[in-house]
This record gives C-alpha cells, structure tokens and sequence, in this order.
C-alpha cells in the first residue's frame, strides 16, 4: 500500500512541477530588442537587412533612438525594376540615404499616426497620413503596423520609397 502512496505521491507532485514550469514559461515577456535585431531577425525583412549593413546602419539601429522605420518589404524590394537594388547596392552612400528617408526620429505608433508630413532623418518630407485602421506613407500601405522594438518601431510597407531628387 504504501508503494501505490508514494507513487501516486509522486505522480501529482510532477505533475504540479511540469505545470508551474510551462506556466512560468509563458509568463516570462519576452525582451523587446533593437530595431537593428529585431529587422534582422524578421524573415520578410531580409533584403532591408541586407541594405542596413550595406549602408553601415547597424549601430545606428542598435543605439539609443528612438525611431520609426518605415520597412520595405522584401516583396516591395521584388518589385522594383530590374537592375534597380544591384546598382544602388554599389553606392552605400545612396543606400545610406534611401533607407533614411524610411524613417523618423521618435516612436510613432500606428494610433498616432495624423494626416500630416513628417521629417525623415534624411532630412526630407514624409507624407503620413491615416483613414480608419490604415496608414499610408508617402505611396505605401503599411502592411503590418507597430513591430515593436527597444529602441522604436517598425511600420512594415508594401512599397520601397523614393527620396525626392536633389
């Protein structure tokens, strides 16, 4: 009898460990990362990734911040005109300025969002604007809206966006 006891004892009392375990687990947040990680770690955000170490943004994307990316997607990137990324990838200095007219100092959650320019940090004017549930900069729809990082957020668009010729 005291076999069954101290099995069944036994039983329950792993039985309350795997619990607290799988509940501790899932409880424990997850830390948010930079916006240098956390566009790295995004699958449909690979070709962006690429252009950041192109253009020597990385540690700009790990610091401090805050920024708002306004993130191509890698289907964005897919559909510019052939030829197109291969020649800007040989001038980092024109990689360095496209992917600044994608962003804007300070966090700028999608609920935010007026209907009004922003200054990217290339020093250009971004038309944001809202209706409803939907962001648009410039051309682009925000295809996925607060990507939330350390150091800012990431709006990712359906649209690689082009700075104004100087």
């Amino acid at each position: 009898m005291s076999y069954l006891l101290t099995l069944r004892f036994t039983r329950r009392a792993a039985l309350v460990c795997a619990t607290i375990a799988l509940v501790s687990a899932c409880a424990t947040p997850q830390k948010p990362v930079s916006l240098a990680d956390t566009i790295a770690k995004t699958p449909d955000l690979s070709t962006l990734n690429g252009l950041v170490k192109t253009a020597g943004l990385t540690e700009t994307l790990q610091g401090p911040g805050p920024f708002t990316i306004f993130a191509p997607s890698d289907a964005a990137f897919k559909v510019l005109k052939a030829g197109t990324l291969e020649e800007l990838s040989k001038n980092p200095a024109n990689v360095k300025n496209l992917l600044l007219f994608h962003a804007v100092s300070g966090a700028v959650a999608s609920k935010d969002v007026k209907n009004s320019n922003a200054k990217a940090v290339n020093g250009d004017a971004l038309a944001l604007a809202k209706s409803g549930d939907f962001v648009t900069v410039e051309n682009a729809f925000v295809v996925k809206a607060d990507v939330m990082a350390s150091n800012g957020v990431i709006h990712i668009i359906d649209t690689v966006l082009t700075p104004p010729k100087k």
